[in-house]
């Protein structure tokens, strides 16, 4: 397949997966299977970096959420909630920085797998489901009054998003729901904590493809992180619109629903030898 159209494929699916509680590193590595690029290494870091279009499309429908200054900074609640908003991201980044440090190799050459994918998939699915059913009465409606501590407590939930197939903006919304934070402001929050959690996990991959790659991208690399990029924030933009508006007035059963189902269907394609069980 062509490079170009194998980096918009994954594009598009990275930025419709990225915010949706579905995860898009368990979609891209059963993709990985159907479209990668000759260099594996470069297909594992393609589909970290191309985070950054769904980062910039986070910064651009947020954007006077996240700039403490200027005309609109009053109708944002002030510098003082806009800081303190980016005091929480970061304060909650923390936890899943740090595991990330300790454990991101062994993650990666252990758990990257179809099987571990569908097994996580159905078993938040199942999550899901039930958190809707007995989820607490919501204390906190106002992601702006999330405070650090309710943050802090959702970035050591976050740290079970190293599982592929977990979902990071999944695991946030559940543990947020969990902790009595209503679903508009706990979708909310795994918007605004992706921008540490995303822009530190796609610096630290190039790094460290650079550091093994001394000459740096061929010509057709750039073009396809290029073009991965643009899609992905294309495709992010429009998801993020319309998944703020669906959780206004709509549960999360649908999304857990779809976790068991796609689970389900991994293992029946693993199980007929249709879909091979390494990464």
């Amino acid at each position: 397949m062509n490079d170009f159209l194998s980096a918009a494929l994954l594009g598009v699916l990275e930025g419709f997966t990225e915010f949706l509680p579905v995860s898009s590193t368990g979609h891209l590595v059963i993709a990985n299977q159907f479209v990668y690029f000759a260099n594996p290494q470069f297909t594992k870091m393609f589909d970290i970096v191309i985070q950054l279009g769904a980062i910039l499309a986070v910064a651009l429908v947020f954007w006077k959420r996240l700039l403490p200054w200027g005309k609109h900074v009053e109708a944002a609640g002030g510098s003082s909630k806009v800081w303190g908003l980016w005091l929480n991201s970061i304060i909650a980044f923390v936890p899943t920085g740090i595991a990330a440090l300790l454990l991101k190799d062994v993650v990666e050459a252990t758990l990257m797998t179809p099987v571990v994918v569908a097994s996580t998939l159905i078993f938040y699915g199942v999550v899901f489901l039930f958190i809707e059913r007995f989820a607490p009465k919501p204390k906190v409606t106002d992601v702006a009054e999330l405070g650090w501590k309710l943050a802090l407590a959702i970035g050591f939930i976050q740290i079970l998003s190293l599982v592929p197939g977990t979902s990071r903006s999944g695991i946030t919304i559940i543990g947020a729901l969990l902790l009595g934070v209503g679903r508009v402001a706990a979708t909310e929050f795994t918007f605004f904590l992706a921008l540490p959690t995303m822009g530190v996990a796609t610096l630290y991959s190039l790094y460290k493809y650079l550091k093994d790659a001394p000459l740096g991208f061929t010509g057709t690399e750039l073009g396809s992180l290029m073009v991965g990029f643009v899609v992905a924030f294309f495709v992010a933009w429009a998801v993020i619109v319309g998944f703020v508006k669906f959780v206004q007035n709509n549960n999360f059963v649908a999304f857990g629903v779809y976790r068991i189902v796609l689970g389900a269907a991994v293992l029946a394609l693993l199980s007929m030898g249709m879909l091979g069980a390494a990464a």
